[in-house]
């Protein structure tokens, strides 16, 4: 088939658009690689020269910073848990119950969690975690995530087991399994996509998120690397350039680190595993 003038030159335009909007996300991003091993505090684009690890050694020392990443994995990993096992069960109890208006709950449920976590929620959550004595722990960081998370990994989690028959597990209830039995043998592995798709979403919004442990933490002790970011400004609120890209690229490391293992592992597929 013979292409047009036209058609042409519009793929070609097309083609140069896309190549623009490419290099713009790119050149970031190619800063943030160069930037941490570079000794001078500058935001231009160049090939660091000299190479030179010291802002890390540097990064390492700060004690606050560091203990900040032990924090956020202590934080992700309570909510990750939390998430994915209240989710599973309530997700597959809304996708096998004959509740009136299920559909609806779940909606609902995902209309008023959007709320839970934003700033016009944080002066009820600040009163309410304040009334349980759970301010400035790790606790109160970990619930408020998992309420705001829920909804939305249930409504995920809900698709992929609506994806497997029903048939499957009255099988395996017929030749003698308990319907603990059946869930746990016949449904859970099938939908191990989904968990792990929820796993890694609420990981990546617990390990990034600012506002809720800075509003309820106190402990300079208890502060997550998205708080302790910012150890690396001066006292004029200008950022030291090199030290925070080298505590930047050790904070996205686990997140990246996590992705390509469950990529690896497991693989990303937004399906179920048993089609009828």
């Amino acid at each position: 088939m013979t292409l047009s003038f036209q058609q042409i030159l519009s793929r070609i335009s097309f083609s140069v658009l896309a190549a623009l909007i490419g290099i713009c996300f790119a050149l970031p991003l190619i800063w943030f690689l160069f930037a941490p091993f570079n000794a001078r505090a500058e935001l231009g684009l160049e090939i660091p020269s000299p190479f030179t690890l010291k802002n890390f050694f540097t990064v390492f020392e700060n004690t606050f910073a560091m203990r900040g990443l032990l924090n956020s994995f202590n934080q992700s990993i309570g909510g990750v848990v939390l998430v994915g096992f209240a989710a599973t069960l309530a997700a597959y109890a809304l996708s096998r119950s004959d509740i009136p208006g299920k559909k609806s709950i779940t909606y609902l449920l995902l209309l008023f969690s959007s709320v839970v976590s934003g700033s016009a929620a944080m002066v009820p959550i600040f009163l309410i975690v304040s009334k349980l004595g759970l301010i400035d722990t790790h606790v109160a960081v970990i619930l408020v995530f998992a309420g705001g998370l829920l909804p939305t990994a249930m409504f995920i989690l809900r698709d992929f087991i609506d994806g497997i028959p029903k048939s499957y597990e009255e099988s395996a209830m017929v030749a003698g399994a308990s319907s603990m039995q059946a869930f746990r043998d016949v449904a859970l592995p099938v939908i191990r996509p989904g968990i792990v798709v929820v796993v890694v979403w609420a990981f990546v919004n617990i390990w990034g998120s600012f506002l809720i442990p800075f509003i309820l933490l106190r402990s300079d002790e208890l502060m997550p690397a998205s708080v302790a970011i910012y150890s690396f400004y001066s006292e004029a609120g200008t950022p030291i350039v090199t030290l925070l890209a080298a505590y930047a690229l050790i904070y996205s490391f686990p997140v990246i680190s996590l992705y390509l293992f469950v990529n690896w592992k497991f693989g990303f597929r937004f399906f179920g595993g048993i089609k009828a």
